[in-house]
Formats: structure tokens, C-alpha cells, sequence
């Protein structure tokens, strides 16, 4: 799933959107949504001038092991066991400095992901930054399409059984509703902030987004 060029440019961005702030002495609060263990994104994060990091994920079990992951960091850590779509769509007041989510929106379907991208806007700061990396449709493909095409690959990759092969399969075709790109950068559009991909993979299904209040 190429992780290695997927950290390199989320690690990229978030330098550069970094170096671009005004008031780049201001540490920041990051929500990691979705975070996992952290397997991927700790050395970053160990890096970061962050003043609050929030993890959050709907599998309470991996909160322990994101903390592990992350070890002794000079900033305040919260995990919550929660859902990132009601995150998103909460009343709360509370603005982020920087959103990050890898690997959880595509199990949102479309109407919940625009809800999603109009709550999250509101609880983002005007100088802020979203980081999206997932898995995306391409423009004139249906879903169907997107799921027989992965499930192909799927059955190519090395050391696994068929029967967990099979098991993935089985997840993504219940669970995976990844959005048409097209779709979505005019929905962003729509929901007030700018869009641009900052990395597209080889197999024309991960990518990274980068959004950003306007």
C-alpha cells in the first residue's frame, strides 16, 4: 500500500504548511482521526511542535498501543474512544490547529462524508490543515468497479493466506465506500476549503488530499 511514500508525504506537507504559518513560534493541537497504533505516523509526531495531541478511534484496544508507539512526548496527549464522524459533526466550539486522518473516511459512505466535510470546516482554524490520506475512486469508476479491481490485487499480495485474502476482501466489499475524486474536490469546494492532491499512488487508489480553510 506504498505506507513509505504515503508518510513521506503527509511528513512533507505538514512541514511545509508549517514553514508557511505567521505565527510559526505558536505550537499546535492536532486530531488524529482514526489514529490506529501509530505504527506509521509516531516519528513524526515525536517531531512535531504540537502544545495538545488528540488520538481518536473507534477501536478502543489500539488507543494503549498508540501510546506506546508514541512513547515520552513534551506535549499534552489525550485518547479518546470515539467516532470521527461524530467528532466532525459535534457541537462543540473547541477549533484544531490540524486534522489528520489516514485509512478511516472511506468507510463512510457519500451523504456522511459531506456531512463530515462541512463539521469538520467548523472545527478547524482559518489558518489550518487537513492531511486526508485514504483510498480514492477514480473519476468515472463506480464503486463495484473500484472493489473488483482491488480485490484482484488484493489476492496478489505476498504472505497471506487465501483465507485471510479472502477476509480482506470480504471487509472492503461490506465496509469501503471510497469517494470519487471529482466528487470530492468539488464538495470541498463547496464546503469552504481549498484542494489539492499531494500524492497519488501507482495502483490508482491511495492518495493524499491536503484541505485548507477558505
Amino acid at each position: 500500500m506504498e505506507h513509505r511514500e504515503i508518510t513521506h508525504s503527509i511528513t512533507s506537507a505538514i512541514h511545509e504548511w508549517l514553514a508557511q504559518r505567521d505565527d510559526q513560534a505558536q505550537a499546535i493541537e492536532m486530531v488524529d482521526l482514526g489514529c490506529g497504533d501509530l505504527g506509521q505516523l509516531a516519528p513524526l509526531l515525536r517531531k512535531l511542535p504540537l502544545k495538545k495531541y488528540i488520538g481518536l478511534d473507534l477501536t478502543k484496544a489500539v488507543l494503549p498501543l498508540a501510546q506506546s508507539n508514541l512513547g515520552s512526548v513534551p506535549y499534552s496527549c489525550v485518547w479518546e474512544h470515539g467516532d470521527l464522524f461524530k467528532w466532525a459533526c459535534s457541537m462543540q466550539n473547541n477549533h484544531v490547529d490540524l486534522i489528520h486522518s489516514s485509512f478511516a473516511l472511506h468507510h463512510l459512505n457519500q451523504d456522511q462524508k459531506l456531512l463530515f466535510l462541512k463539521g469538520a470546516r467548523k472545527r478547524i482554524k482559518a489558518n489550518g490543515l487537513f492531511v486526508w490520506a485514504d483510498v480514492f475512486r477514480p473519476n468515472q469508476e463506480s464503486r463495484m468497479e473500484y472493489l473488483s479491481r482491488y480485490c484482484k490485487r488484493i489476492n496478489q499480495w505476498p504472505g497471506l493466506s487465501q483465507t485471510q485474502r479472502d477476509s480482506i476482501s470480504q471487509h472492503i466489499q461490506t465496509y469501503d465506500f471510497p469517494a470519487n475524486r471529482d466528487w470530492l474536490e468539488l464538495q470541498a469546494q463547496a464546503t469552504g476549503w481549498s484542494f489539492h492532491w499531494a500524492w497519488t499512488g501507482r495502483h490508482n487508489a491511495e492518495a493524499v488530499a491536503l484541505l485548507q480553510p477558505i
